[in-house]
């Protein structure tokens, strides 16, 4: 459904540690520089790019906006989050774990990366 993702944020550098560390645990390579010095993560499923937004004013992050990352396993998820917390990140909302959603099991953790854009890595247990 989505191409691609892109993020605001105020030091690029801090950013692009931030996840360098959390994507490499979920198997994604460390983002790369373009000439206008903004961060890109491509895969065969979509982009991420983090940017100083255009207008020139702060980046913040979205109210109620959130941005899942897909993960192979509980423990892969645990990995984002620890990696997340290393690297400049926040934990928000209750700690990782199962949640239930009707039939449906979802392992989660939630972070806040540096510019404060509110992100979840998920694990959907199988039936």
């Amino acid at each position: 459904m989505f191409s691609h993702v892109i993020l605001g944020a105020n030091d690029i550098e801090a950013s692009k540690a931030f996840y360098d560390a959390t994507l490499a645990a979920l198997g994604i390579a460390p983002g790369t520089y373009d000439p206008k010095g903004r961060v890109f993560y491509r895969t065969p499923t979509g982009v991420l790019g983090l940017t100083k937004p255009l207008n020139g004013e702060p980046a913040t992050g979205a109210n109620g906006g959130t941005i899942g990352f897909g993960a192979k396993s509980p423990e892969e998820v645990d990995a984002w989050h620890t990696a997340g917390i290393a690297n400049g990140g926040t934990t928000c909302e209750d700690p990782p774990g199962l949640r239930t959603m009707g039939e449906m099991k979802l392992y989660l953790a939630y972070l806040r990366d540096p510019a404060g854009n509110k992100l979840c890595g998920l694990y959907r247990v199988p039936a």
